[in-house]
């Protein structure tokens, strides 16, 4: 370590010695000239014939130059002409210079003609001229040398070099490239620009030309040889985007984008600002955007539990929570890796957060019950469940257990506890579902229904504890005895599509099965679903808790459905691959339990409106809940007892819409 000091403070004494001995040079050449300009003035009045000059004239200027010399070192030194970087000399520069001369030949003409004699006007002029030029040659020749020198170089990498076109003549576009041309850290040369604006057609920026619109990217790209796209416009919409990004596709380039207008704002914008095309700009629909105020208020001050906090869409919410100041929240997961690793990431970006991680499961009544009576917390996302379709299919009771049992423990401790708002994450695949997952979440769905339905008609007595021969209900689980009990918990759901990036989702396969060289697999060429971003999923979640009265059915219009095989396809576009000859698609057939198109909500649901035009409600289907409630035991029974076989009979039976899916046979493209 003393070493390596040592080392620094001798590079460091070198470097100012060096730097000392230029600025000692500069100094004697800015003298020189200084009086060296006013000689030769005096020397071009009178025909650059030295023999010609006046006796009076050249002993004032000699008089007069030992004085000057400390006029301008004293003016020089005080405009800072001796500590500029003049490798990065610009108009500041420029400007100092410019007053320094000025200030120092009002200074020569009044000393020396009040001080020795009047001289000639041509000897002022000319002289401060020449002084100027001089002076200022010297320090912008540098800048020149190494421009050049740059020139040079650029050229020679340009034939190394990877060819861009850049999309967006806008400022954005301006900023990334002239960031390019300054930089030698980027082996990149933009040939071209693409921009809409016809007025721009034809004209240069820094010598790029700008050759059309997004209708010529593909003529252009064969004439340029494109090798990479830059897709520089931040102010475009979601629409917009796709539709340049549609075209930029189908070329063999790698695309890159410049995400979003706040680097713009924020004046950020560089080469390194540019991002790989994510596939969800192909999605071809605005992002969700919620009234954070709203959130704001709402989470503000309360104690927030999240169930499931470790995993994909619970620790999101967890993130955006921790932003809105609560007054303590809870993550809760029975896996301690994830916990673990979001109450890291929780500590790092906010030292200030009343934080708790808890390890237990949702299935657990006591475990539950327990946090619930230490914390009392306000507000409650279940986002806790087994999620993996063909998991489930060959696991129902487990499906059972953890989704459904795991929902109603939940909830009823959070009604026994005076929670004031629930709400549970839930999944279009609930919609008229086909596998044994979307059923045990449209249990969880009625589950909800029924703890609200019950607590509005006061009738939160008939809700009873489930508990297995492991737990003592009398004991360990609170018990609702008094009829005169009135809790106030809201229950609502929030249903939504796929979520992009989640663990399991198909984008993190897709790309798995692209490194390795493929191929990729696809369970059927005409499968369809929505999808949506991990972001948007907890920000929904997060509003949909805003605008719950209680037994709403809370749904994102995410847009019109994309094939799971265009996803594939456009994936292994912009990884700069092509699709069936860099890249094979296997056709697998689909799994147990899988349809070819999910649902968003049931055809007498029906929607309402709410503030957000992207979120919309659903009119909760009515069903005899007693039955329900009683069935609910049944199923518990079955599931702890590990009866697939009656578990799927008895699920059918709750569920009404529970139709499992047949099997197709699988097809592969070689």
């Amino acid at each position: 370590m003393q070493e390596n000091l040592s080392t620094s403070r001798k590079a460091k004494n070198i470097n100012i010695k060096h730097w000392q001995k230029i600025a000692f040079l500069v100094i004697i050449y800015d003298l020189i000239v200084a009086n060296g300009a006013y000689f030769l003035a005096l020397w071009l009045r009178f025909d650059c014939a030295f023999s010609e000059i006046p006796g009076v004239y050249l002993s004032a200027w000699l008089g007069f130059t030992p004085i000057y010399c400390v006029i301008c070192f004293v003016v020089f030194f005080c405009f800072h002409l001796y500590q500029s970087m003049w490798r990065f000399a610009s108009f500041n520069e420029l400007k100092r210079v410019c007053m320094a001369s000025f200030l120092t030949a009002i200074l020569h003409i009044l000393g020396i003609t009040v001080l020795y004699r009047r001289m000639p006007i041509s000897y002022y002029l000319v002289g401060a001229g020449i002084q100027f030029v001089f002076v200022l040659a010297i320090r912008f020749a540098y800048r020149f040398v190494i421009l050049e020198r740059s020139k040079r170089k650029k050229l020679n990498q340009k034939m190394m070099a990877s060819r861009v076109m850049l999309i967006g003549a806008g400022a954005a576009g301006q900023m990334i490239l002239r960031d390019m041309q300054r930089t030698d850290r980027i082996n990149d040369w933009i040939c071209c620009i693409i921009d809409d604006n016809r007025n721009k057609w034809g004209r240069y920026i820094e010598g790029v030309p700008i050759v059309g619109g997004r209708e010529d990217i593909l003529l252009n790209v064969e004439k340029y040889k494109i090798e990479k796209i830059y897709l520089a416009i931040p102010s475009a919409t979601a629409a917009e985007r796709r539709d340049i990004l549609n075209i930029c596709k189908e070329t063999d380039c790698e695309l890159k984008n410049l995400p979003g207008m706040y680097q713009f704002v924020e004046g950020t914008i560089k080469v390194s600002a540019m991002q790989e095309v994510n596939i969800e700009d192909l999605l071809g629909r605005e992002p969700v955007k919620v009234q954070m105020d709203e959130i704001f208020s709402f989470l503000c001050g309360k104690v927030v539990l999240v169930t499931g906090g470790g995993g994909s869409i619970g620790s999101e919410l967890c993130r955006q929570i921790a932003k809105n100041n609560p007054r303590q929240l809870i993550v809760f997961d029975i896996y301690e890796n994830n916990a673990y690793a979001i109450q890291m990431e929780l500590q790092d970006k906010y030292p200030r957060l009343n934080l708790e991680v808890l390890v237990g499961s949702v299935r657990d009544s006591r475990r539950i019950n327990q946090v619930f009576e230490t914390y009392k917390p306000d507000v409650v996302y279940h986002a806790a469940a087994h999620k993996h379709v063909p998991l489930m299919e060959d696991s129902p009771c487990e499906a059972i257990k953890n989704n459904a049992i795991g929902t109603y423990k939940t909830a009823y401790a959070a009604m026994m506890n005076g929670c004031k708002r629930f709400v549970l994450i839930s999944t279009d695949k609930a919609v008229n579902p086909t596998n044994i997952m979307g059923a045990s979440k449209r249990i969880c769905e009625m589950i909800v229904q029924t703890f609200d339905k019950k607590i509005r008609e006061g009738k939160a007595c008939e809700l009873m504890p489930l508990y297995t021969h492991t737990e003592d209900a009398d004991e360990d689980l609170q018990l609702v005895k008094q009829e005169d009990f009135c809790p106030k918990t809201d229950f609502v759901s929030v249903r939504f599509g796929n979520v992009l990036g989640s663990n399991g989702s198909v984008i993190p396969r897709f790309k798995e099965q692209i490194a390795r060289g493929g191929p990729i697999t696809v369970t059927h060429p005409d499968i369809i679903r929505y999808f949506m971003t991990i972001p948007e999923a907890a920000a929904l979640v997060l509003q949909a808790g805003t605008y719950a009265n209680g037994g709403e059915i809370f749904v994102l219009d995410m847009g019109s459905p994309v094939k799971i095989d265009t996803l594939a396809r456009n994936l292994i576009r912009l990884s700069g691959l092509k699709p069936d000859v860099d890249i094979h698609i296997s056709y697998t057939g689909l799994r147990p339990g899988e349809k070819l198109y999910e649902e968003k909500l049931m055809a007498e649901e029906g929607l309402r409106k709410t503030p957000n035009q992207l979120i919309h409600i659903g009119s909760p289907i009515p069903f005899d809940e007693n039955s329900f409630l009683q069935e609910l035991h049944s199923l518990m029974a079955m599931a702890y007892e590990g009866k697939n076989a009656e578990i799927r009979k008895l699920v059918a039976q709750i569920v009404p819409t529970y139709q499992p899916a047949k099997s197709v046979e699988a097809v592969t493209v070689q």
